[in-house]
């Protein structure tokens, strides 16, 4: 489904801050439809034929069964099925009245409100209500006198509020609680959810006819909504177990505030659940420390050894059992500082880089170069593709360039690691400049262990394929390797 930018551009005529208007309208018209017990429809004269709207937006109330049993979001309509929004377009005033509706017996009860922006009409905002059984309740007579009060705001342009003073997105639906505040911050009207709201902070006399601050709470939020006529939000706590939302509306007429429209929400069990996330979190990052610091004692252990080592082809294999060690420790490191189960592969590749070139002593002058970036991978697979990697760096760093004498000689050494995403899978591609694979190469049948893990990890363990092959001299020469990983969850 289209988008109400996407539908404002391709079938209205409407410039981008008319549509921003609107779509700060839609982020806050779940209020006016709670307020009104109504559907709501946004339309606007659709750009090829005048006598035509399209509407852009729908919704429907969260307290009162809906008259529209279909999504309207899209569609075209002649003015003359919705009369009462084009004349309220064309003449710039509210229009009420009755109208027929499909699967509806009685007549439902319309209004259509000019959206004005910037000195002219740019839609009209409907309200469908069905008959309201049985007279009419305190609280139905409050909500849909507030509702009246939006709806001259909206006819004035003063609702929906500028973007950059939107607290939030969005507002909290009438169900959590509303009070409404008189111009001098007397409480004028409170639901029941909004009392209840006020009983866990400590409030419990009787609010009607009182401030806030009479009642022992003071709200910043509330007064400088009055003050500066702007809407604000601001969470109150009381101890470490409750804590209760206000989001503070102001209802404004002639340029003034006649009052404010407080929507209350109970966060108390949502403000535990982020304490107990937050701690579970910061266990989670503790433990990825912890590992990490053991992984580097076991690093350091097997360096000792190897430097104890009178033989040469042990105190090679001790160090290249450490290089492993510590290409996995990386990935701990960056995840003691980043929460979850995914991390930014890009910090690891920049750590890999730096131990290769640390721990590999090679006599011709080699320069590792990286492009791209694979983004944010799960731990899963960003474990075995660090030590992966690091492992053909060192082989390409080490056995590439063996043939081209000391660091006199003339021709420079080049790795370049290209890692980007692609339908799906992640691919890295490791390029060198060096001597290439030897004619009786092959990956199935591998002369080392690191080329033996690394085709495991790839292909068991990451279900992915690797490829290595000698480019021909003329593109350069050398040896190119492709690891390709999908990154969709295998079924």
């Amino acid at each position: 489904m289209a988008t109400l930018a996407e539908l404002a551009t391709s079938h209205t005529a409407l410039g981008e801050p008319a549509v921003d208007h609107l779509l700060r309208l839609t982020a806050s018209w779940s209020l006016l439809a709670d307020l009104s017990f109504s559907d709501l429809l946004l339309m606007a004269p659709a750009v090829d034929d005048e006598s035509s709207y399209v509407v852009l937006g729908q919704i429907r109330p969260n307290n009162r069964s809906t008259m529209l049993n279909e999504d309207l979001v899209g569609t075209m309509h002649h003015a003359s099925e919705w009369s009462h929004a084009a004349s309220a377009f064309t003449d710039g005033v509210r229009v009420t009245g009755e109208t027929r509706l499909e699967f509806v017996d009685e007549p439902v009860q319309i209004w259509a409100i000019p959206v004005r922006f910037a000195d002219r009409v740019v839609a009209v905002l409907v309200r469908l209500q069905g008959p309201l059984r049985g007279p009419s309740s305190l609280y139905e007579r409050v909500y849909l006198s507030i509702f009246v009060r939006l709806c001259d705001m909206v006819a004035e342009a003063t609702f929906p509020f500028r973007e950059e003073e939107v607290a939030g997105p969005g507002m909290p639906r009438v169900g959590d609680g509303i009070i409404l505040l008189e111009d001098d911050g007397r409480v004028q009207f409170a639901t029941p959810n909004a009392t209840n709201a006020l009983h866990r902070l400590g409030i419990y006399s009787a609010v009607e006819g009182h401030t806030l601050v009479e009642l022992g709470q003071r709200v910043r939020a509330v007064e400088r909504a009055l003050n500066f006529a702007l809407p604000t939000m601001e969470e109150v706590d009381r101890g470490h177990d409750v804590a209760i939302l206000f989001h503070c509306v102001p209802v404004i007429a002639d340029g003034h505030v006649t009052g404010v429209i407080v929507l209350l929400r109970d966060v108390s069990d949502l403000r535990q659940l982020n304490r107990v996330v937050l701690h579970k979190e910061a266990a989670v990052r503790e433990v990825h420390h912890r590992v990490k610091n053991n992984l580097q004692t076991i690093s350091s252990l097997l360096r000792l050894q190897a430097r104890r080592s009178d033989e040469a082809e042990t105190r090679t294999a001790l160090l290249e059992a450490e290089r492993r060690v510590r290409s996995i420790a990386v990935v701990h490191e960056v995840l003691s500082r980043e929460p979850g189960e995914d991390v930014v592969f890009d910090e690891i590749v920049r750590s890999l880089v730096m131990l290769v070139e640390d721990t590999v002593l090679a006599l011709h002058p080699v320069e590792i170069v990286v492009n791209g970036d694979l983004g944010v991978l799960a731990t899963d697979v960003a474990t075995p593709l660090a030590v992966a990697l690091a492992e053909l760096l060192t082989n390409a760093v080490e056995h590439a360039f063996t043939e081209f004498g000391g660091a006199e000689n003339e021709h420079v050494g080049v790795v370049t690691l290209n890692l980007y995403r692609r339908d799906g899978e992640a691919v890295a591609e490791i390029r060198d400049n060096g001597r290439g694979l030897g004619d009786d190469f092959s990956l199935e049948v591998p002369t080392s262990l690191g080329l033996s893990i690394v085709r495991d990890l790839i292909r068991a363990q990451l279900h992915g394929t690797i490829t290595m092959t000698s480019m021909p001299y003329a593109s350069g020469g050398g040896t190119f390797v492709r690891v390709v990983l999908p990154l969709a969850p295998r079924r």
